[in-house]
């Protein structure tokens, strides 16, 4: 098998490690001899049963797990260590004949990437996940203009040029990338795969629940990219309109900030419950709701964003709640008739919303269409195939075989 080199800053331990880096290498580990570089939280690595668990789960499909600490703090200094680190580890496994490719997830890794490609010619796919430099802008962690500002943005000039493929989430991401650089991008091959999810864990429940509607919304609310004004508003606006109504947020951030963030129009604290649940168990959770919420910070900085949650969602059939502006959820949500979009935090806008969830909820089909909208988009084995058809392209490419092309 050829052997290839994964790279990223996320821990395997997260749970977007389990479910955007585990889940792609289980499928590309039977045609490929795969080491794996990830950076663990720390409070992930004091975790023995867990990371004995996550080395079992390697060593069974013959992976190579090299796990590096992660380090929060020097802020300005952990990262440039983070890359110090991941030069020296890539150099050792080129020259070690562990990688004749390189799949770097994200800017740093791709970073480093594209150093080692310039020292020893390994090729390399930049897995963008994001538009990281706007991101951070957003963030307020960067001022565009300035010299950190200019440098990231030759770096991410030169990745996209330099690579043997470039993947992005989302086709808005794409038409932004090839508008701001369409001469770097003029002879890439670029590619789409959404943040996929495992479909044969998400699924649909057998019989639809004759309860009280159940609001839910998965994931982190506090982080700064959730708008968790406009969750308190619906949810606020729900709660007046159906004394019935549940809510459930399903996260791992504090409980107290997020009561304090959603206050109790209506009684709403009494109806709403917070809790966490195991990466594993995940799917259980969101079968038992109704339908889910998701509000993000909209913007430059969104457009490469495809939210995990949505794919998850939707493949257990239920229909999503959300705003434009973030990736291509708006054209999905349109497109397939999966969900409803809110164009406003305010009263009006918020009715308006729950009258057009409500003629929705009352469509038969609805979850079916949730189902094969997932099906279509979402699909883990679809995007690991995607995956699989970019190594073999790069590696023909590499042993001189086929001609480069263009994929939009």
């Amino acid at each position: 098998m050829i052997p290839t080199l994964y790279i990223t800053r996320n821990g395997l331990l997260e749970p977007l490690g389990q479910s955007q880096v585990m889940a792609y290498l289980r499928g590309l580990s039977s045609e490929y001899r795969v080491t794996l570089i990830s950076f663990e939280k720390p409070e992930d690595a004091a975790n023995i049963t867990a990371m004995a668990k996550a080395r079992a789960d390697c060593e069974a499909l013959g992976i190579r797990w090299l796990p590096q600490r992660f380090h929060y703090r020097p802020k300005l200094l952990a990262p440039a260590w983070c890359m110090i680190v991941f030069v020296f580890l890539c150099l050792r496994e080129v020259w070690c004949g562990n990688a004749t490719l390189i799949h770097a997830r994200s800017y740093i890794p791709a970073t480093v990437a594209l150093l080692v490609n310039g020292l020893t010619g390994t090729p390399f796919i930049f897995d963008m996940r994001a538009l990281w430099p706007e991101e951070l802008i957003t963030a307020s962690r960067l001022r565009r203009g300035s010299l950190l500002h200019k440098a990231i943005t030759a770096v991410e000039r030169m990745c996209l040029k330099r690579a043997a493929a470039v993947i992005s989430l989302t086709d808005a991401a794409v038409e932004h990338l090839h508008r701001k650089y369409p001469a770097e991008l003029e002879n890439q091959r670029v590619y789409v795969i959404p943040t996929c999810a495992d479909l044969d864990r998400f699924v649909p429940v057998e019989e639809n629940s004759q309860g009280p509607r159940v609001y839910g919304c998965l994931g982190t609310v506090t982080s700064g990219w959730f708008k968790i004004d406009w969750l308190a508003a619906f949810f606020n606006a729900a709660a007046a309109r159906d004394p019935e109504a549940r809510f459930q947020i399903v996260s791992r951030d504090d409980d107290a900030i997020i009561r304090s963030a959603i206050g109790n129009h209506a009684g709403l604290q009494e109806r709403i419950d917070i809790l966490s649940a195991a990466p594993h168990a995940v799917q259980d959770v969101v079968r038992c709701h109704s339908v889910s919420v998701m509000f993000f910070s909209e913007g430059l900085s969104k457009l490469g964003s495809s939210p995990t949650r949505m794919g998850e969602v939707l493949g257990c059939g239920l229909p999503v709640v959300a705003n434009p502006g973030v990736g291509d959820m708006a054209r999905i949500i349109k497109d397939h008739r999966v969900g409803v979009l809110v164009s406003g935090p305010g009263a009006k806008e918020m009715a308006g919303a729950l009258d057009e969830l409500d003629t929705l909820l009352s469509d038969p089909d609805l979850g079916k269409r949730c189902r094969k909208a997932a099906e279509t988009l979402f699909s883990l084995q679809g995007g690991t195939a995607g995956y699989k058809r970019i190594y073999r392209q790069i590696c023909a490419m590499n042993a001189g075989t086929q001609s480069p092309e263009v994929i939009l």
